[in-house]
């Protein structure tokens, strides 16, 4: 189940990710069906895997993990420093706030949220593409799932 926990780890956001989200420690529990459900490295979920596609969610200790590995700018969007206390409380990440993002995103990824200065602030799905992101200045960018002050670990969007 590791193995393939990390298959799609590289599917979803490059390879190498799959080995630099789940290390050989990490644990995992199935879903009453039998399938890869949550993966943990002690009692911390990194990550789920959505039962509608297949694909993974991470939680604040996931996205700490994914944005140690990636190089800026993949998988990041960019907000501005005065909302990041915000979003990372959970608020959402609305359009009109992004600066930049990675222009290889599209709408329903998982991404990374971060302040001008490269902070990670979230983790969430992209309701936008990325040009939509830069474009449109009302409504949601990203539905953030967990913020980096307050681990709220959401399972589903």
């Amino acid at each position: 189940m590791l193995k393939r926990a990390r298959i799609i780890a590289d599917f979803q956001f490059g390879r190498g990710s799959g080995r630099a989200l789940f290390g050989d420690d990490t644990t995992f529990m199935l879903s009453n069906t039998g399938r890869l459900r949550h993966l943990y490295r002690g009692d911390e979920r990194i990550a789920t895997v959505r039962a509608r596609d297949g694909l993974l969610t991470l939680s604040g200790l996931g996205a700490r993990l994914l944005y140690d590995h990636l190089l800026a700018p993949r998988q990041r969007v960019v907000i501005r420093s005065e909302v990041a206390p915000y979003v990372a409380r959970g608020g959402t990440a609305f359009a009109k706030h992004v600066v930049a993002v990675d222009p290889e995103i599209r709408a329903g990824e998982e991404v990374l949220v971060v302040d001008e200065d490269g902070r990670l602030i979230a983790t969430g799905r992209a309701v936008l593409s990325p040009e939509e992101m830069m474009e449109i200045n009302r409504g949601p960018a990203v539905l953030v799932r967990s913020g980096q002050e307050e681990d709220r670990g959401g399972e589903e969007d």
